[in-house]
């Protein structure tokens, strides 16, 4: 495709490369990408990877807000005139992210319509995942949560059907993300093993099975 400056552009080849005011960086399993506080000046790229993005309120308690698969962008509030990092992104395994210059991200979505759809197509599929996630709290009861967040976590119905091995997820981390104890987790999470629902024994394996749980009115 042609970008809006005559030349060609390829999108994967700039989100995969280093360049004009952005970089590669590799990090550790448990390795601190930005912490909440720090000044919001950059915007990241998911190469490779998995990311939990966490918040921790003023009394200390800490929730996992989201996690971040390759292919996604995040740390985007530094285009919204947010000063400071809202919360922290920690990698959860060995993880390769695409470091962008708050500029250069403006600079590259006004200049190439390319990378600019694919990032809306990825900033609209957020937010109709917060929506999702709201609706879910409200109305859902625990047992379909954690179904429905297992089954995101395995990115049930992508496109590029990855492999459903959760790795690196524990019951505490299910736990903060919908909202409930660890025990409640735990006495889900045996209720679906002994359906065959998953397979759980260190690692968590989603079969499609457990759709049906989030299907069952």
């Amino acid at each position: 495709m042609k970008s809006r400056q005559g030349g060609s552009f390829s999108p994967q080849a700039y989100l995969g490369s280093a360049g004009e005011s952005r970089r590669v960086a590799e990090f550790r399993p448990r390795q601190p990408i930005f912490s909440q506080g720090e000044p919001a000046d950059t915007v990241m790229y998911l190469q490779k990877g998995s990311v939990k993005f966490t918040v921790v309120n003023e009394s200390g308690r800490e929730a996992v807000v989201a996690i971040f698969a390759p292919g996604d962008f995040f740390g985007e509030g530094s285009m919204t005139g947010q000063a400071s990092r809202i919360g922290s992104a920690t990698a959860m395994e060995p993880t390769t992210v695409l470091i962008i210059a708050k500029t250069e991200m403006i600079r590259v979505l006004h200049a190439e319509n390319e990378l600019s759809d694919r990032f809306i197509t990825c900033m609209l599929a957020r937010n109709s995942r917060v929506q999702a996630d709201l609706i879910d709290q409200l109305f859902n009861s625990t047992e379909k949560r954690l179904a429905r967040t297992l089954l995101l976590l395995a990115h049930y119905g992508g496109e590029d059907h990855p492999a459903a091995v959760l790795h690196k997820v524990s019951q505490e981390m299910l736990a903060e993300m919908i909202g409930t104890t660890r025990s409640r987790v735990s006495m889900f999470m045996n209720k679906f093993r002994k359906l065959g629902f998953i397979e759980y024994d260190g690692e968590i394996k989603v079969n499609k099975s457990l759709l049906s749980v989030v299907l069952h009115e």
